[in-house]
């Protein structure tokens, strides 16, 4: 589950494998053996993938299958307005 997870998360944002695999300063090569459930990454380096796409390890981990949107430091009326658009969103 954690490679499909990583995949799903990196194509979500249409970025490559080579593409994250710059953002976390490592080869393209280690990004297609996690998706491919062929080697699985460092705790630290869970918590770094975590972390750029704005989850919990444990949704990665597939413990948790809620996903989080972090709005640390947004006023309260975006907020607002983000937790609307994610109401109306569900009701369609």
């Amino acid at each position: 589950m954690l490679g499909q997870h990583i995949n799903e998360l990196r194509l979500s944002l249409g970025w490559s494998q080579v593409q994250l695999a710059e953002k976390l300063n490592i080869s393209k090569q280690t990004v297609s053996n996690w998706e491919n459930d062929n080697i699985q990454p460092s705790i630290e380096m869970l918590v770094r993938i975590a972390k750029l796409f704005h989850v919990s390890t444990d949704y990665l981990l597939d413990l948790d299958s809620a996903r989080t949107i972090n709005v640390d430091g947004l006023p309260k009326n975006f907020i607002a307005h983000l937790t609307q658009i994610i109401e109306d969103y569900k009701q369609k």
